[in-house]
């Protein structure tokens, strides 16, 4: 782990589906910038393809190796080398190795995404221990839409993706169907605790992959 992700502060997210044990650290630069270090077992993945509408991630391999698929290109990543996936990219990474991955990202600008790891891993438990192959539609809906600018759904466009996901949210709420999410979401906390801003269920905050050459 690097030095700063150690400092006392950082908070660990363990995510039972993908294999991931992610390490956020303090927020930089005015928590414009998110810096967290990714451990991924042998195997393990990041569950779908996704992209980010608004924000750069870079990707360094600190030790094992990491397989990344950005925009239809593959990329397979080992010690030393960064991989960065501009906004809007759509991608995807896992573990090929016989070992585990250790990558340490930086996530430009940093918006809410250490509350959105600290959910998306409260589902992944919430799932795993109900023994679901796949998460709740509705609470799916309301992450997607909490999250809406720091996610979104691979080739679908914003404007279909929203008419869509936000019905099924607002109707989700109407109806009482969101009391389980909003448990989860609560879980959140020690991720808001060390910098990011809190967010109240269904009101998205406002707003405050070119790889090098390996070694």
């Amino acid at each position: 782990m690097s030095p700063d992700l150690a400092a006392p502060g950082g908070h660990v997210i363990e995510n039972p589906l993908s294999g991931e044990r992610i390490t956020i650290g303090a927020p930089r630069a005015g928590g414009s910038v998110l810096e967290w270090e990714l451990e991924l077992a042998p195997g393990g993945r990041v569950p779908s393809s996704h992209a980010h509408p608004r924000q750069e991630e870079s990707f360094t391999v600190l030790a094992g190796q990491l397989r990344l698929r950005i925009a239809g290109r593959r990329v397979l990543a080992g010690p030393g080398d960064t991989v960065r996936v501009p906004p809007g990219a759509v991608h995807h990474f896992a573990n090929p190795g016989r070992s585990p991955a250790r990558v340490a990202v930086r996530t430009s600008p940093a918006l809410s995404m250490a509350e959105l790891l600290e959910v998306a891993a409260a589902m992944a438990r919430d799932q795993h221990a109900a023994a679901r192959r796949r998460p709740r539609p509705v609470e799916l809906a309301l992450f997607m839409r909490d999250f809406e600018r720091e996610v979104r759904a691979p080739y679908v466009p914003a404007a279909l993706a929203g008419a869509v996901i936000r019905p099924v949210a607002w109707l989700a709420g109407r109806l009482g169907l969101d009391a389980r999410y909003r448990e989860l979401r609560e879980s959140g906390q020690p991720a808001r605790q060390s910098g990011q801003p809190a967010r109240e269920s269904g009101q998205p905050a406002r707003e405050s992959g070119q790889r090098e050459p390996a070694r």
